[in-house]
């Protein structure tokens, strides 16, 4: 899922050496900056649809498909565009799990499915990635099926759709009611706003949005009590100076949509979800679109935590669950940033999962 909110500047695209050393990258495609194929490859422009446009989509499938006979989950279906193009990727032997918590984007994605689930190749699951693992159990998958995963994909943020919609109440370049829930549940961020105290909601826009005006803009909010996504924009506006408005913007719903559906946290759950459901040589990959998801998802796919501080063993050397496929966030590239803008912001990180350690050996009677 795409999203225009973005605080951070572009990085450079990662060199080709700046890609972990593994034969499978690619299925044995060239691979070039950005980690897309060279000389053709994925169209991503088919898969592309009035909900959703994929981002990305080529350095997806290059990075995370091993197994073309594997199961593959894709942790946010949105709109059914990464699900779709890993289902005409993978072979007939193959299945895609998609899960989403917005009914409306779970209808749309069984919709364009429907063909591949009605063979069996496809299996559409309503709830949030952060209960991955329960969610798989339940549908009788993972490794306590004898069913572990092959891979797995966060597409983290907010889908085209979403944004475009007003009723969602996600954008503040149109008016429409202050929602923003991922799906129809919870309080609102109309409910979030009464609710918080003007201290309170100014943590919510520092943490949440990294905006150094948070007081100021915390105080107009709470005094125009906007029940609107217009009236929210008003009252930010109101508070920055005009060369800054965009920017504050986009940084105090960013916050607010954080809060109101638990964003950080639910991330924080999803990661070791995904590991513990990913078979030995697996793989996760994890699309962000700003700082704060990506900080996180960059230390868990280096070291399996969210500390800074990295466990070693005796002889220090780092202990890890992941050997990394991605050295550097992948990029989009120049010409997908052109054909679609809201890819500009997305960061790509792949890491595989390592093979378990034997345990130790069975002991013989009378040993």
């Amino acid at each position: 899922m795409t999203t225009a909110l973005s605080l951070m500047t572009r990085p450079r695209r990662p060199r080709r050496a700046e890609l972990a050393d593994d034969p499978r990258v690619g299925l044995g495609s060239d691979v070039g900056a950005g980690g897309a194929r060279e000389g053709g490859g994925v169209d991503a422009l088919r898969y592309a649809t009035t909900y959703h446009a994929p981002v990305l989509l080529a350095e997806t499938l290059d990075l995370l498909v091993t197994d073309p006979a594997g199961l593959y989950v894709d942790g946010t279906l949105g709109g059914g565009g990464h699900s779709a193009a890993l289902l005409d990727a993978l072979g007939p032997g193959a299945l895609v799990v998609g899960i989403d918590q917005d009914p409306e984007a779970l209808a749309t994605a069984r919709h364009r499915l429907a063909e591949a689930e009605a063979a069996g190749r496809f299996v559409a699951l309503e709830g949030n990635f952060g209960d991955l693992g329960a969610l798989l159990d339940r549908a009788g998958l993972g490794p306590r099926h004898g069913r572990p995963a092959t891979g797995v994909l966060l597409d983290l943020g907010v889908s085209s759709h979403q944004l475009d919609e007003a009723a969602r109440g996600f954008a503040y370049g149109q008016d429409g009611p202050l929602d923003m829930r991922m799906s129809d549940r919870g309080e609102t961020a109309a409910d979030l706003i009464h609710r918080l105290g003007a201290d309170a909601l100014a943590d919510v826009i520092y943490q949440y949005g990294e905006e150094r005006r948070s007081r100021q803009i915390a105080r107009a909010i709470k005094a125009a009590a906007p029940t609107t996504t217009a009236a929210l924009a008003d009252a930010v506006r109101q508070s920055v100076p005009t060369r800054d408005e965009v920017k504050s913007l986009a940084r105090v719903f960013q916050a607010l949509r954080i809060a109101v559906n638990g964003e950080l946290d639910v991330l924080e759950q999803a990661l070791p979800a995904a590991l513990d459901v990913l078979d030995d040589g697996g793989r996760l990959a994890v699309m962000s679109y700003h700082s704060l998801e990506d900080r996180r998802a960059k230390q868990f796919l280096r070291t399996g935590r969210f500390s800074a501080q990295v466990e070693k063993d005796l002889y220090g050397n780092p202990l890890t669950p992941w050997a990394l496929v991605t050295r550097q966030a992948v990029v989009a590239t120049d010409a997908e940033i052109a054909a679609n803008p809201r890819a500009r912001s997305a960061r790509l990180r792949v890491s595989e999962k390592k093979t378990s350690p034997p345990g130790p050996p069975e002991r013989r009677p009378g040993a």
